[in-house]
């Protein structure tokens, strides 16, 4: 590394390679908590912009709402019709509570 490097990247002038090798990524209860907080996030939304279709829901949200296992619902509530949005081409799917609710209603009410 030279010495124009070290000196941009906040390393001493004189850091040797183990010096630099000391950087780790961080740690995995760090990793875990940010994860955490990110489903803490995607389960409980700000609900003051929904008016007409509810607060969205994850996957999990909506297997935990039925009372099934996220892959319940993918492989079966969905093909059955139960309404949902992609989030970009590839993306997560998005499910709002009151379409979710409504659904559950007419699945009951068809007897399935």
């Amino acid at each position: 590394m030279t010495t124009e490097r070290k000196v941009l990247s906040g390393l001493s002038v004189g850091a040797s390679t183990l010096e630099i090798q000391r950087i780790s990524p961080p740690r995995l209860a760090e990793s875990w908590a940010r994860q955490k907080a990110r489903r803490e996030a995607e389960e409980c939304p700000d609900v003051s912009a929904h008016d007409k279709l509810g607060a969205p829901l994850s996957i999990r949200a909506v297997a935990q709402m039925i009372g099934c296992s996220a892959w319940t619902v993918r492989q079966r509530h969905i093909p059955a019709g139960l309404p949902y949005f992609r989030a970009g081409s590839n993306g997560k799917l998005v499910f709002f509570r009151d379409q979710v609710i409504a659904w559950i209603l007419q699945q009951q009410r068809k007897g399935g």
